[in-house]
């Protein structure tokens, strides 16, 4: 069950990231998923230090984890574009 909450609020927050980067139009459901994963991931690493840790789904990991996929959509839009946007 885990699994599938990780997949759906994935997919919200790339959705919400690609919103608020203006790339909504190039990404489907699947790259929304995989952009809100990873964001996920790096706004944890940004966070905390360099540590995940699994602290539950509550607003402060929300807005951190849309703020990684944020800064991943910057990174990829950097290297694809040559500006961030």
């Amino acid at each position: 069950m885990n699994i599938i909450v990780w997949l759906v609020v994935g997919g919200i927050i790339g959705w919400l990231a690609s919103i608020i980067m203006r790339t909504d139009a190039q990404q489907g459901i699947f790259l929304n998923i995989v952009v809100g994963i990873i964001g996920a991931f790096i706004g944890g690493l940004i966070f905390s230090g360099g540590s995940i840790n699994n602290a539950g789904l509550n607003l402060y990991s929300f807005l951190v984890s849309l703020l990684g996929a944020v800064v991943l959509l910057a990174i990829v839009n950097l290297f694809r574009r040559g500006s961030v946007r």
